[in-house]
């Protein structure tokens, strides 16, 4: 055993488990029936990058099995990645070292037997995606690299479930807190003169802009004192719409209305349009490619979704020509 070699470290912040578990309240039922929409906008809003593990232990391709065998016991991990200079060649897993175990290649190099076809997220990518990623594979954890395809961090699904447990005892709080002041100030949408209406042009494969619309229509909704719980709801449908019209359309116009009583979001983009509607509105189905698949997008429609969260909901299309979806939301 090489006892000179060091792991390459890439070091950054993080917490500890037990000071953010230690934070979520016993009673998650106070947010209501609400809890699910909060999920899904929490989803949309991190990316990986604000969820992954910034320290990575690393590993070379000359390093032996069984100093991976060795790292990985004491730093109580199931695989390391083998990175030279922030290039990832491959992973080492504890199945890799129990079949190093089982036919005597213990001492040999990790790149004789590390995994070379490998799945990794991208930093930027919606912790949504990432999730699903996690269904559609057996992998406890993945590799995570930047724009430039450098090693960057480590996510696994503890590290999902510590952030949004953490943000989800955030919103509690919040909850509580209002709940607490009673407050029973009339809200500024119950006047006409709050009439507002803004369009929004979503670019095909804009993958850098998507989602830029759905922000700024939750920070209009903020500034307008409308419900959380229906801004929320509003945040989550307009994102889904924006996302289907940048990947599944030829570009498209977004445009939210706030009046008395409603919200509307109308999402009309310029073909294909849809053959099967219903189709169209099940969980997961999706018509995106390979390309937009590997950015991290297009693993569902987000039909259903918008649909899901909507008090009243309409699609209409016609193939070769467009797709018309309209959400609203009660105000009262």
């Amino acid at each position: 055993m090489d006892d000179s070699y060091n792991p390459t470290i890439l070091k950054g912040e993080q917490q500890q488990d037990d000071d953010i578990f230690a934070k979520v309240p016993l009673d998650p039922t106070t947010l209501g029936g609400d809890g699910s929409v909060i999920i899904m906008e929490l989803l949309q809003r991190f990316k990986v990058r604000d969820v992954m593990k910034r320290t990575v232990i690393a590993i070379s391709r000359e390093t032996p099995m069984r100093e991976a065998q060795r790292i990985m016991r004491e730093n109580r991990i199931s695989g390391l990645p083998v990175s030279e200079d922030g290039r990832l060649f491959g992973i080492v897993s504890v199945n890799d070292i129990i079949n190093a175990l089982d036919n005597g290649w213990i001492n040999e190099s990790c790149e004789a037997h590390m995994a070379t076809n490998l799945v990794v997220l991208e930093a930027g990518m919606p912790l949504a995606y990432a999730l699903r990623y996690f269904n559609n594979y057996t992998y406890g954890r993945f590799p995570v690299l930047d724009a430039s395809r450098k090693l960057v961090g480590i996510i696994s699904q503890r590290d999902v479930m510590r952030a949004l447990l953490y943000e989800l005892s955030v919103e509690i709080r919040k909850l509580e807190r209002k709940a607490a002041r009673g407050s029973n100030a009339v809200p500024e949408h119950a006047s006409g003169e709050n009439y507002f209406r803004k369009e929004f042009a979503v670019v095909h494969n804009d993958l850098g802009s998507a989602g830029r619309a759905a922000n700024e229509i939750k920070q209009i909704l903020k500034e307008r004192k409308i419900d959380r719980a229906i801004a929320r709801r509003v945040a989550v449908a307009a994102y889904e719409l924006e996302i289907n019209i940048c990947i599944h359309s030829h570009g498209g116009i977004l445009t939210f209305i706030l009046a008395d009583d409603t919200i509307t979001i109308k999402a009309k983009d310029r073909g294909p349009g849809i053959a099967d509607i219903e189709w169209a509105c099940r969980d997961g189905t999706s018509t995106a490619n390979d390309w937009i698949r590997s950015m991290g997008f297009g693993a569902g429609m987000g039909l259903s979704n918008s649909k899901r969260v909507s008090d009243e909901f309409d699609i209409q299309s016609e193939v070769g020509k467009f797709t018309k979806v309209t959400c609203l939301f009660k105000l009262k």
